[in-house]
């Protein structure tokens, strides 16, 4: 699916973030460094987003690994303060 953004004004002490504005209306920042180095104000870019199902299933086995070696370092029981 693709969508058409308007660079509406970079914001920020050194002007890193980018003010799109979505088709109807809606603002979305983004870091400036997501997008081409010429875009302007003014300009409209297309964006498309896709599921990425390859790292889906990478990021959830890392996931899993990682709560599996804490399970092993959990003692379990209330929290001591």
């Amino acid at each position: 699916m693709t969508h058409s953004l308007s660079v509406d004004r970079f914001e920020g002490r050194d002007q890193s973030i980018a003010v799109l504005v979505t088709e109807d209306g809606r603002s979305i920042d983004v870091p400036r460094a997501f997008l081409p180095p010429d875009v302007k104000p003014g300009d409209v870019l297309s964006a498309t987003f896709e599921r990425d199902d390859e790292a889906t299933a990478k990021l959830a086995e890392e996931t899993r690994k990682i709560q599996a070696e804490l399970r092993e370092t959990d003692p379990g029981g209330d929290i001591q303060l």
